[in-house]
């Protein structure tokens, strides 16, 4: 006689074994009707699965953030399905939730087409209706890898073949589908209602080059269509708002291939670097920190006493010179362990806060590499802080209050706050990872701040915070981190006097705000969708003419907001006024500045907002005060 404990505390018992389904239909028939999965004991099954002993149990309906992923897998098999109602000879290889979506890799002579795409869409909706009841079976490995071999699924038999003899597999059926999954799944295909199939792309079985190239089909789905529907706006806002379009059309930045993953900077995309650099490096002044820079090319040597050269490798680029192999710095922490260590340093001197903008190499996959978000050269608002172990949660608490006050400067409140903890490859013992990982707990618990547990993400010498920024169009980008380091300090000989006169081993504490600063402006760019706040637009203002008369004052605006540090320009061509208008407006310009002969007369301009306001005639002093406010608390 199972009882069943609700979340809410209450129980249930019952006479006899019962499943998921049983227990949500003696709740209530709404319940029965919404219910997709359930949660026993904290683990997802299928409302089929059969309750004999006392458990703990949760009814997943699709207001459950679990759904989503439940709804997905059940959607790629509703695909596959569809794949192979239409194009029986096609071969179903694997097919998982991703981001957003899911997506399934299929065998097939044929080449799939945006048309075919169309087909699959209406078949699956077809197949959704019918509303099959989705079942779930097991055999013992051999047999079912026999089973899907009879039935022309060879990839299915490899998949198998791969897993333990006699251990038991689980199968899904839907109609006359059936496919190799853990589940669980929706109990049937008209539970998934909204959904959409995106693209075709190119994949390797199992990822490896040397073996078939698959067709693979991305879909999308959703628990409603109003989501569903909201999904593929943001997708379209997504498109506008790509940084790499923006680039090109206002002029910032190009990649080319003679330099994959490295950027080329043009003035105005160089001024947004420059101004953000200039941000921080104040920032950071104030808070405390030295700036330092290190060399490009550092010995093989030092990162093999780093822990580096057994970890990254393969992603760093090398060379050679009279017969020493060097490397171009990945990152910069072993350099900066190198000048805390040119002199004795006592105890006094704690914490030592050591700030560069590091310019940095790694040998990205060419196939990862996208515009400024994946680069192979980037440069890092990196520091580090070498303190005692009694200053850990000092230091902790003074990066998250710097780092909030950052995001916000740059009009990013809403953050993720996950605590990353030790991977199975790691340096330290365990005693020296507790400590660390408990400094970090505590100082998130000292703020009252809402975070997730990551285990097993910290870094090799380290637990780390990630600190991830969430966007207009709810995009999660991870940019700042700290990470405790007990371990490398002492692997590259640094070293403090105590006050017992004793030499101990500071600890080093790894710490980015915007993390790349590419990476960050491709973000603000996409965020804002070009149009930058005024103190980071690269053209702050732009003064149009409206007759050649009035250049002479167009210019005379130009050098005196420019003697004043504006970034402003003067557009004296003999064009039209609504032309000039409209180009500067493409431009993402903040203020367009119009002079004609009334402001000539009168000494004023007549400014006009991007977004198309007229803000009327003010004077010059006025108008240099308003621009000075936009600014100001920023530079």
């Amino acid at each position: 006689m199972p009882i069943i404990t609700l979340p809410d505390g209450s129980q249930r018992q019952f006479e006899t074994p019962v499943t998921v389904a049983e227990v949500a239909a003696s709740i209530g028939a709404g319940l029965a009707k919404a219910a997709l999965a359930g949660k026993v004991n904290g683990r997802l099954v299928d409302t089929s699965t059969v309750i004999e002993d006392d458990v703990q149990l949760a009814i997943i309906t699709d207001r459950d953030p679990q759904s989503l992923e439940i709804i997905r897998h059940s959607c790629a098999h509703l695909m596959a399905q569809a794949v192979k109602s239409l194009f029986p000879e096609a071969q179903v290889t694997i097919g998982p939730v991703v981001e957003n979506g899911f997506y399934y890799d299929f065998s097939d002579e044929k080449s799939f087409t945006p048309e075919d795409l169309e087909k699959i869409q209406a078949k699956m909706e077809e197949l959704a209706a019918q509303n099959f009841t989705v079942t779930r079976s097991v055999m013992l490995r051999d047999e079912a890898t026999q089973f899907f071999r009879d039935k022309g699924e060879e990839y299915k038999a490899q998949i198998i073949e791969s897993i333990p003899t006699n251990e038991a597999i689980s199968l899904y059926q839907q109609d006359n589908f059936i496919d190799l999954c853990r589940g669980p799944h929706v109990p049937s295909t008209g539970k998934i209602k909204a959904f959409k199939l995106m693209k075709l792309a190119g994949a390797y079985w199992r990822g490896d080059s040397n073996n078939e190239m698959l067709q693979r089909i991305y879909g999308t789905a959703w628990t409603n269509k109003k989501d569903l529907k909201a999904y593929l706006h943001r997708l379209e806002e997504a498109e506008k708002r790509d940084h790499r379009k923006l680039g090109k059309q206002l002029d910032l930045f190009h990649v080319q291939e003679e330099a994959p993953g490295m950027v080329f900077w043009h003035d105005k995309g160089w001024q947004i670097y420059l101004t953000i650099q200039t941000y921080i490096r104040r920032v950071l002044r104030e808070h405390g920190y030295q700036e330092v820079h290190t060399p490009q090319l550092v010995d093989r040597s030092l990162w093999e006493k780093s822990g580096h050269w057994d970890k990254f490798s393969d992603d760093m680029f090398t060379t050679h010179s009279e017969n020493r192999e060097y490397a171009i710095k990945p990152m910069n922490c072993p350099c900066h362990i190198q000048i805390f260590n040119q002199g004795l340093k006592s105890y006094r001197d704690l914490p030592l806060r050591m700030a560069e903008f590091g310019s940095c190499h790694r040998n990205e996959a060419s196939g990862t590499m996208h515009g400024l978000l994946r680069i192979r050269h980037f440069v890092q608002d990196d520091a580090h802080i070498f303190c005692t172990e009694e200053q850990i949660q000092h230091e902790v608490s003074d990066f998250i209050d710097l780092l909030f006050q950052v995001y916000a400067d740059f009009g990013f409140s809403n953050l993720i706050i996950k605590l990353s903890t030790r991977p199975e490859q790691r340096v330290g013992s365990d005693e020296v990872w507790g400590k660390a990982e408990k400094a970090l707990e505590l100082a998130l618990n000292n703020k009252a701040l809402n975070w997730e547990l990551q285990p097993g993400e910290g870094a090799f010498y380290g637990p780390k915070i990630e600190f991830s920024l969430k966007d207009c169009l709810e995009r999660v980008w991870q940019c700042g981190t700290i990470q405790v380091d007990f371990s490398m300090p002492g692997r590259l000989g640094a070293e403090y006097v105590a006050p017992d006169g004793s030499k101990q081993v500071p600890v080093m504490l790894h710490r980015a705000i915007l993390g790349s600063l590419e990476r960050f402006i491709g973000i603000l760019i996409e965020e804002h969708a070009g149009a930058l706040p005024v103190w980071l637009a690269p053209v702050q203002a732009v003064i149009l003419t409206i007759t050649d008369k009035h250049a002479d004052y167009a210019k005379q605006i130009e050098a005196h907001m420019q003697k004043h540090g504006f970034r402003v320009a003067a557009d004296l061509r003999n064009e039209k006024i609504g032309l000039k208008i409209r180009e500067h407006t493409l431009q993402k310009v903040p203020y367009l500045l119009i002079v004609g002969q009334k402001e000539v007369e009168n000494q004023q301009v007549a400014v006009r907002l991007l977004k198309g306001e007229d803000k009327g005639a003010m004077s010059l002093t006025a108008f240099t005060e308003q621009l000075s406010f936009d600014i100001a608390g920023y530079i």
